[in-house]
């Protein structure tokens, strides 16, 4: 009995073990995989693929993205997303996703002090500050620093369409 009592003690000491090297050597998720484990972002993970993204979010990064949820995406006007996942939109959608990703890293501390950002369709959405909420856009900030291993994901309660 004792000597069960010790491979079980060492089996767990050798998982924890296991799980702590794993962390320390950069095991995390990238972004893409962070939301798709998160659950709330499968519209969003849909439109990367139509658009051929999703590559591009697993690579090196760093990337910061501010992203739609699933109710965020829900808000759009009717048909608007049906018609954005369709083949010949696709140059369209990578538009509007891309206006989601700022390159580089930057998290919420950094991002409150900024009027506006650059992102990597070439456009800038501005960055506000009222009540007590940070917008993007018209999309409300509704969580922050959600890391991966490429990057950060902030979460938005709206899709932003670049102007």
């Amino acid at each position: 009995m004792r000597k069960k009592h010790i491979y079980i003690t060492l089996a767990l000491l050798i998982g924890f073990a296991t799980y702590v090297h794993a962390m320390s050597h950069g095991s995390k998720k990238d972004i893409v995989d962070t939301a798709i484990s998160a659950g709330s972002f499968s519209t969003l993970v849909a439109a990367l693929e139509a658009a051929g993204l999703v590559e591009t979010l697993k690579g090196e990064g760093p990337f910061t993205v501010f992203a739609p949820t699933d109710d965020g995406f829900a808000k759009l006007p009717e048909g608007t997303l049906e018609d954005l996942l369709k083949p010949e939109n696709k140059d369209k959608l990578t538009g509007i996703l891309t206006y989601h990703v700022i390159p580089g890293k930057v998290m919420a501390a950094d991002a409150v002090k900024l009027d506006s950002a650059p992102t990597v369709n070439g456009k800038k959405f501005m960055i506000t500050k009222k009540d007590g909420s940070v917008f993007v856009d018209n999309a409300k900030v509704v969580k922050t620093d959600i890391e991966a291993s490429n990057g950060v994901i902030h979460v938005i309660d709206n899709v932003i369409i670049p102007n």
